[in-house]
């Protein structure tokens, strides 16, 4: 069976940023506008007063200062409140597609290959933006890969689930070097007048080569010591959207055709689950958490993380044991781990031990006990 390394990573940053400070003025104004227009229905019982919300609200419930985005003008518009992404013609690359070749192009430099070593494309995401051609085959036609490519989605394990089959693929000897990218336009699907959530998402792409250890020749190289997958059936964090909602009359686009969440409840639920899958996977490989030097963990609340990294050792993680990037970048859904792998990874001495781990819908969980080489 062969051995498989990840040789390189690759990220794409969108060029335009919301601070919260912006993002809490749309909204109370937003709000505002609301309690104004049906202030007699409130009045008179039949509707409830929005609330409006606060910077430090949002930081203290997430973490979360700032947030990158496709389009940041429609989501700042209080009368839309929704990123503007135009349609692309059939015959143009789609808006994923550039992102995902952005991000792939990065991650080839660094594994020190071209188009022409790589076998296979998935592409793992939470959202494609069309059920079919397949993303995956889009983006392998536009960086000429001869080969063959597939979505899939395990919503915000997409990525971690991605590397499992891209794994696989390579043992199996089905592939020399497989790419997985993550687009994530998670200011799509994202309900931005929702007090609770409007501030959670932001955009970006994540890009990893896996490959035969013995055809490896980056130096950034990462071996697979050991993997899991975990997944449990939840309602707690969901979204509708789908093919069938133009069959369902009582109203299409409404907000729960989008993401929706019971926050109190994920956290008390996925915390532990994450942090038995961690310690779990670890000790398969024959390791203890003590020799876990970092862990990336799913970029999508930081007290999660904070929680996470105390049941697992027993003790608040350090910055540099669990590095955090949902500060700026917030929860990027899939790409989220993969950002903070390929922002926080340079730094390692040869043979640390470290983690990757997502965590969210499905539930979804996925880890990765990998060693700097």
């Amino acid at each position: 069976m062969n051995q498989v390394v990840i040789s390189g990573t690759g990220l794409y940053t969108p060029d335009q940023s919301i601070s919260n400070a912006e993002l809490i003025a749309c909204f109370n104004a937003y709000v505002e506008q609301y309690n104004q227009e049906n202030a007699a229905a409130i009045a008179n019982g039949e509707l409830q007063a929005l609330e409006p919300s606060s910077e430090a609200f949002v930081e203290k419930a997430s973490g979360i200062k700032s947030r990158y985005v496709m389009n940041k003008d429609g989501v700042l518009d209080v009368n839309r409140m929704v990123p503007r992404i135009p349609e692309r013609s059939d015959d143009e690359p789609s808006i994923m597609c550039d992102m995902a070749v952005a991000a792939a192009k990065q991650a080839l430099e660094r594994a020190g290959k071209t188009a022409a070593d790589i076998d296979a494309v998935i592409c793992a995401a939470s959202n494609m933006q069309r059920a079919y051609p397949a993303m995956a085959v889009e983006i392998q036609n536009a960086l000429g890969i001869d080969g063959y490519g597939y979505d899939m989605n395990v919503a915000c394990s997409s990525a971690t689930f991605g590397i499992q089959a891209a794994m696989s693929a390579i043992q199996s000897g089905q592939a020399r070097a497989v790419l997985v990218v993550n687009p994530e336009i998670t200011s799509g699907h994202l309900n931005w007048r929702d007090r609770d959530s409007h501030f959670i998402f932001g955009d970006a792409c994540t890009a990893i080569v896996l490959e035969r250890a013995d055809l490896a020749t980056s130096a950034h190289q990462f071996a697979i010591l050991g993997m899991k997958l975990k997944t449990q059936f939840s309602n707690n964090i969901r979204n509708n959207f789908g093919f069938l909602n133009r069959a369902d009359e009582s109203g299409i686009g409404a907000p729960d055709k989008l993401f929706r969440q019971q926050g109190r409840k994920v956290f008390k639920e996925v915390c532990p689950m994450a942090a038995e899958t961690i310690t779990s996977t670890v000790q398969s490989a024959s390791l203890n958490v003590e020799s876990i030097k970092r862990f990336w963990l799913h970029q999508a609340n930081l007290n999660m993380n904070l929680l996470i990294a105390r049941l697992i050792l027993g003790r608040d993680a350090s910055p540099e044991e669990s590095p955090t990037i949902l500060d700026t970048y917030a929860n990027t859904s899939s790409a989220g781990s993969i950002i903070a792998f390929h922002k926080h990874q340079d730094d390692l001495a040869k043979d640390a031990i470290g983690v990757i781990c997502s965590f969210g819908a499905g539930y979804s969980i996925g880890c990765v006990v990998v060693k700097k080489l």
